[in-house]
C-alpha cells in the first residue's frame, strides 16, 4: 500500500473518528519515514490560559509520528503507541503556525522509535519535543 499525502488528507478530513481533529493540519512530506506538517494554532487547540494544549501537542506528535512510521519501509502497517515522552519546553498562542517534524528513527520487529519537534514556524523555537 502506498500512502500518500493527498490520501492521508481526504482521510483526515473525512473521518468521523478521534482522527478529525487533526483536519487543520496541512502535510507538508511525507515519505521515507519522515512527516513533516503544519498547524495554525486555533482557540480550539488552546487551555484555559490561552496556550497550545498539552493534550493537542501530545496528539499531534502521536499522529504524525505514525504518518511518519507509515511512510517507512517496514513500518507500512497500522501502530499502537506503547510509550510516549513529551517535554515542553515553549508555549505556543492562538494565531501562531506550528510545525511538526517527525523522524523514523529506528524500525524492528515489533518496535519502531520515532522523535517529533513542534517548533513554532516563524521563530524556529522548540516547543515541544516527543519520542
Amino acid at each position: 500500500m502506498t500512502l500518500t499525502v493527498n490520501h492521508l488528507m481526504n482521510t483526515l478530513k473525512n473521518s468521523h473518528k478521534f482522527d478529525r481533529v487533526m483536519k487543520d493540519i496541512v502535510l507538508k512530506v511525507l515519505k521515507e519515514g519522515k512527516c513533516v506538517a503544519e498547524m495554525k494554532v486555533g482557540e480550539e487547540h488552546t487551555n484555559p490560559i490561552g496556550g497550545l494544549h498539552g493534550g493537542c501537542s501530545a496528539t499531534l506528535v502521536d499522529n504524525i509520528s505514525s504518518y511518519a512510521l507509515l511512510s517507512h519501509g517496514k513500518g507500512a502497517v497500522a501502530s499502537v503507541s506503547v510509550d510516549m515522552h513529551m517535554t515542553y519546553m515553549k508555549g505556543a498562542v492562538v494565531g501562531d503556525t506550528i510545525k511538526i517534524d517527525a523522524r523514523t528513527l529506528r524500525v524492528g520487529k515489533t518496535l519502531a522509535f520515532l522523535e517529533v519537534d513542534i517548533t513554532n514556524r516563524e521563530t524556529g523555537d522548540l516547543l515541544v519535543k516527543g519520542t
